[in-house]
């Protein structure tokens, strides 16, 4: 179903996504942190909804197909780090800084920062370009936000 998209993502030189595709690489990434633990909690699942109604827009209809196009793109993916270079080539610097925000939502939906979770997340901010106390400080921001 997504061997088109995955195979632009594993081209040593992937063009750049139209906007639909980086949709679904970044939910795509939200659900991979989600699983990182190997347990995708409903709470985790509704938090990816809601990044993505509010980020692009959606309906909680769309938002919950798009969730749903991404947790079966993320299985059969082979790596994080094609997910973050189309990421990083679709979403410009000072946006980073919101997915990394959106990646620690997901991460303490559940109320559990898991050590694989965190180990990811360092792994896709660096790939992203921001620095780990620019992530720190998105999770701190996320964490003030949900208290």
């Amino acid at each position: 179903m997504f061997g088109d998209f995955l195979k632009s993502l594993l081209q040593p030189e992937p063009p750049q996504l139209a906007d639909r595709d980086a949709r679904l690489a970044l939910a795509a990434l939200l659900v991979r942190v989600a699983r990182s633990d190997n347990h995708y909690a409903r709470s985790e699942a509704e938090r990816i909804e809601k990044i993505l109604m509010r980020r692009y827009g959606l309906s909680p209809f769309e938002a919950a197909n798009l969730r749903g196009e991404a947790e079966t793109l993320e299985a059969e993916a082979p790596d994080t780090v094609r997910f973050t270079r189309a990421i990083k080539d679709a979403v410009p610097y000072e946006e980073r800084t919101g997915v990394i925000e959106g990646l620690w939502s997901v991460v303490l939906a559940d109320g559990v920062r898991d050590h694989e979770e965190d180990a990811l997340l360092r792994l896709v901010a660096n790939l992203l370009g921001v620095n780990d106390r620019d992530s720190a400080l998105a999770r701190r921001r996320v964490e003030e936000a949900q208290s």
